[in-house]
């Protein structure tokens, strides 16, 4: 790492929204190479966004990580291992961007796909970063490009997820219509 150059992850889940951390700074990108992916894991109850190379390409949040410190970082994503990413395979790389990595479900976590629904405070923050990064439009594509979908657990009342974020009625029912739209079967919390 070199002046102002530092290495950065490239995020296209929670990560996508600002609000769940202090990285900085940031720009929305797009990945070709890997899809984004629902994965269960021995580490928690519900399953939680990855990533895995693929013929496809999602959009994300390139954020710095400053001095290298990846240790706070590598803590949140524990279930996650982190992997190089190729710049060419990134739409645009920040000149600020010494080196990019992004993470993915460990191997040795993982589980089958199970009948554990989605924790619906997880999609609506998710949702919230790309409605805030790439409008409508990246919402309708972060939903075209997840795979392995299941059920939706309807925590708003009392979210289980810790980085969950406050959202309003519009953001709400634009993670509800493309849940529908899904066909997604929704239980309650």
């Amino acid at each position: 790492m070199t002046g102002d150059r530092h290495p950065a992850f490239f995020g296209y889940g929670s990560l996508v929204n600002r609000a769940t951390h202090d990285y900085a700074p940031g720009e929305p990108a797009r990945l070709a190479g890997w899809r984004r992916v629902w994965r269960h894991t021995r580490l928690r109850p519900w399953p939680y966004l990855s990533a895995e190379p693929a013929a496809t390409e999602i959009d994300g949040l390139v954020a710095a990580v400053p001095r290298d410190d990846w240790a706070l970082l590598d803590q949140r994503e524990a279930a996650y291992l982190r992997h190089p990413l190729l710049h060419d395979h990134l739409t645009t790389t920040p000149g600020w961007a010494d080196r990019v990595e992004i993470y993915a479900v460990d191997a040795a976590h993982g589980l089958p796909a199970n009948d554990h629904p989605i924790l619906l405070s997880y999609l609506d923050t998710v949702v919230q970063g790309f409605l805030r990064e790439f409008g409508e439009a990246g919402v309708a594509r972060f939903f075209a490009t997840t795979t392995s979908w299941t059920a939706i657990l309807d925590d708003r009342a009392a979210p289980h997820y810790t980085r969950h974020q406050k959202t309003s009625a519009a953001e709400r029912r634009l993670t509800d219509d493309h849940v529908d739209v899904l066909g997604l079967t929704r239980r309650k919390a």
